[in-house]
């Protein structure tokens, strides 16, 4: 008996489609669609039910994307949640490779000017009041920030933002909001502000960054 090229397996959220990533395209859509009309059974109530179509190693066009869905889609109850692959198009990776660049600049942000960048930030000055930065990455400013810092923009929840003078008008991390840090007063220490266990951003020593955020230090050995 030949390998299988369709594998189906339910979880509580719903049905996984594992798709062989070997075969030809036209041999695979045919068994996904013997497969589909003798091993699922539309559920009793009527209600939609998630597939995740996991395609491994393979690239879908979005023609062949489509098609997949469609005929997915006509086993009733059944909808396509996500499809997923290995391979990313050249687009991606480049993307990719831009939010992990480092982006710098020394100077001031000054009110009414606008910073944004897809990956790290780096600024050695402030920020002053009226000023912004925003970044898909991290936030670093040796200066004082006094604007508005909006880290990870694009999403990114593990993004954080680093400040010697935490001063700020606006903290942003993805889409949660901080209109200012837990206290006014001006400090000489460094501080750091991220999104915390309860999904709320706070502002805490710089210190703590080796703790929740380990994978940020990339340095080995020392004392």
């Amino acid at each position: 008996m030949g390998a299988q090229n369709v594998m189906i397996k339910g979880t509580k959220d719903g049905f996984i489609l594992k798709l062989n990533d070997q075969c030809g395209y036209d041999v695979l859509k045919e068994e996904l669609i013997d497969k589909l009309s003798v091993q699922y059974k539309a559920p009793a109530d009527g209600q939609a039910v998630k597939a995740r179509i996991e395609v491994g190693n393979r690239y879908l066009t979005e023609a062949q994307q489509e098609e997949i869905r469609q005929i997915v889609h006509q086993q009733k109850s059944l909808l396509v949640d996500e499809i997923h692959s290995d391979v990313l198009t050249k687009a991606e990776s480049d993307q990719l490779v831009r939010e992990k660049e480092m982006s710098s600049m020394t100077g001031i942000v000054r009110s009414g000017q606008v910073i944004e960048v897809e990956g790290d930030f780096l600024l050695i000055g402030d920020v002053n009041p009226g000023g912004m930065i925003m970044a898909g990455g991290n936030i670093y400013i040796l200066g004082t920030l006094r604007g508005i810092a909006h880290a990870g923009c694009y999403g990114k929840q593990e993004a954080v933002i680093v400040a010697s003078q935490m001063i700020p008008a606006q903290l942003r991390i993805a889409s949660k909001l901080n209109r200012a840090p837990d206290h006014d007063d001006e400090t000489h220490e460094m501080e750091c502000a991220y999104i915390d266990d309860s999904n709320q951003i706070v502002v805490d020593r710089l210190q703590v960054l080796r703790k929740i955020r380990p994978s940020m230090t990339k340095f080995e050995g020392g004392r």
